[in-house]
């Protein structure tokens, strides 16, 4: 059934990674799916590409309009909604903030702490990425607001709560759940829904590169998830839930909140592409086999019990103090 047909949506950033996951699972439900990215067609060596992501689209359902643009370029984003108004007479019912041109600068700064990094690195982090999904959910609530409907999707990540990859990162991804929190509040009442979305461990191209590195260093798989692929999400996984969450005629209740990608599935009894269903990071089938290596093969023996997030967050880093 094709739950999203007649829905417009825009997904950025969506070249590879979770962005063409994304894509593809709002592809699979029937929406027409702008989605945007630097790279059009392919050439050279050039991995991932716009028109890539939209043939995969179109061939698991939808209807697909790739769009060249630079995030950090405002003009180039306002262009973007103006045709979209344009083409779809006002419409946009999904707008995903996905963008993110981080990854190589986080990588390159890895293990650092941050004042041994350049200044910049905040920017390479933070502009196309943070920036870009403010400045895209400007354009995407004044089409929003009009209509009265609308749902704006957030992709965030753990490491706005726990450290993971230094401090640009987690401030920005914090950053991304406030910007979230903020927006559901000033549109609320234009019944549009705004909230932030945590993946899991997702094996995007870089991921799987990573992982498969620490195989040929021959690091132990006992010492790493990663390297072990222990409860991997694959893209789509992203990309189905959130057609899942624009299928529903009223969201107001999640709107501002964070919502974790796994637990959304369970609730909509939605599979990963395997047919599996990879479970939260706060579930202890998830904990205690990242713990104890030995539990991986037997998961299914560890109970899906979700640690509260109270007694969570006593273990890493705290909220602020006032």
């Amino acid at each position: 059934m094709k739950t999203l047909a007649g829905k417009i949506a825009l997904v950025t950033g969506a070249t590879r990674g979770i962005g063409k996951g994304i894509a593809i699972g709002l592809g699979e439900a029937g929406a027409t799916v702008y989605i945007t990215g630097r790279t059009l067609s392919p050439s050279g060596e050039e991995s991932g590409t716009l028109t890539d992501t939209q043939t995969a689209v179109e061939a698991a359902g939808g209807v697909c309009f790739p769009v060249q643009v630079d995030h950090s370029d405002d003009e180039q984003v306002r262009q973007l909604f103006q045709r979209i108004d344009r083409e779809q007479k006002g419409r946009l019912d999904v707008l995903v903030n996905n963008v993110f041109a981080g990854v190589s600068s986080i990588a390159q700064a890895s293990g650092q702490p941050f004042w041994e990094n350049e200044p910049d690195l905040w920017d390479a982090v933070n502009n196309v990425g943070l920036r870009s999904h403010y400045i895209a959910s400007l354009f995407a609530a004044r089409l929003m607001s009009q209509r009265q409907q609308g749902l704006i999707c957030t992709i965030s990540s753990w490491g706005g709560m726990s450290p993971i990859f230094g401090v640009a990162y987690g401030v920005g991804k914090a950053a991304c759940d406030r910007l979230a929190a903020e927006m559901a509040q000033e549109l609320k009442s234009k019944n549009v829904t705004s909230i932030a979305l945590w993946p899991g461990i997702v094996g995007t191209e870089a991921i799987s590169r990573f992982a498969d590195q620490m195989s040929q260093e021959d690091i132990d798989p006992q010492t790493s998830v990663l390297r072990d692929r222990y409860n991997w999400e694959t893209p789509l996984f992203t990309g189905r839930v959130i057609a899942a969450l624009a299928a529903e005629t009223n969201l107001q209740s999640l709107t501002g909140k964070v919502q974790i990608v796994a637990e959304v599935a369970q609730r909509y009894n939605l599979l990963d592409r395997d047919g599996n269903r990879p479970v939260s990071l706060r579930s202890l089938r998830f904990i205690l086999p990242a713990a104890i290596p030995a539990l991986r093969q037997a998961s299914w023996l560890v109970p899906d019990f979700k640690v509260p997030w109270w007694l969570l967050l006593l273990g890493i880093l705290p909220s602020p103090k006032i």
